[in-house]
């Protein structure tokens, strides 16, 4: 999408609207299925994906979703670097962002005591995030594929000595209880996810924020000029991440975040930029999701 077509291609994001049907990674219960309920609401319809491909793939078919919710960076581990890709090489805009606190729960069948366990399912992940907690205990760990379907293991074998370690929502789908909340060590753990579809058909309200891919010029000092205008224009370059091109020797695209007052104020910005970049690509923009530092 190019910076005339921004306003032009402006329309209200997805949330509100009844009926919705959006792609997550992994399985009901997930994380993901917690961010689109936060930016969506509880009656939004999940389609589990494998894959961030899947994921990205079936959110751009209009015939079978109406966009995609995706993780794109997390407070610990960094980011997603493959989801950028993905990113780059669909046809989907983003239209908001979540900020979601990745809090781990230990979770078991109804009536299933502490003592009562010999073992705990999770993913990789999920375990080495708990090891703190997990350490004070002579329980098997048990590497699964995916959270919440740990969970719904538990739930369809109706096990009295396993136990999960996964998210509050698929103890409440799955009937289950949590017998430890928030065991992860890392309290200040959060997962920043995209809200993605086909196209924006008008401005998005109070929008904020926007995420953008450049290639400079190459000549001397062009990367330095790109981030001086967007410094005198007044914008937080939220985040800056490189990426080599493929095919070539060493010479790489940027993903920028920016932050602006006002939508004029960051057009401003993206003229003043383009003479020094051979590429310019805005992937959308957005209102400003609750970061870590203002979230409840």
């Amino acid at each position: 999408m190019t910076a005339n077509e921004v306003s032009a291609r402006a329309s209200s994001p997805l949330r509100g609207q009844r009926g919705l049907k959006v792609t997550i990674q992994g399985y009901e219960g997930s994380f993901h299925q917690e961010a689109a309920r936060q930016f969506f609401g509880k009656d939004v319809e999940v389609i589990p994906c494998a894959t961030f491909r899947e994921v990205v793939k079936i959110g751009a078919n209009k015939k079978e979703s109406d966009g995609a919710v995706m993780a794109i960076e997390n407070s610990i581990a960094g980011s997603i670097l493959p989801n950028y890709n993905l990113l780059q090489k669909s046809n989907l805009t983003i239209v908001g962002e979540v900020y979601l606190h990745i809090k781990q729960n230990l979770i078991v069948n109804q009536g299933v005591k502490l003592e009562d366990i010999k073992e705990v399912h999770s993913h990789t992940m999920a375990l080495q995030q708990c090891y703190d907690f997990l350490d004070k205990y002579k329980w098997k760990l048990v590497e699964t594929e995916d959270t919440a379907l740990s969970a719904k293991h538990i739930y369809q074998h109706k096990s009295k000595h396993i136990a999960a370690i996964a998210s509050k929502l698929a103890a409440e789908l799955y009937g289950l209880n949590v017998i430890a909340p928030g065991i992860q060590t890392m309290k200040n753990n959060y997962t920043r996810f995209l809200i993605l579809q086909r196209e924006q058909n008008g401005s998005i309200e109070q929008a904020n924020k926007a995420s953008v891919n450049f290639v400079t010029d190459h000549s001397k000092g062009s990367l330095a000029r790109v981030l001086g205008q967007i410094a005198d224009g007044g914008i937080n370059l939220s985040k800056l991440q490189s990426f080599p091109i493929p095919g070539t020797d060493f010479k790489y695209s940027f993903h920028a975040d920016m932050e602006f007052d006002t939508i004029d104020q960051f057009h401003k910005v993206i003229e003043a930029i383009k003479p020094s970049t051979v590429e310019l690509k805005i992937y959308g923009v957005y209102k400003n999701g609750k970061t870590p530092t203002n979230s409840p």
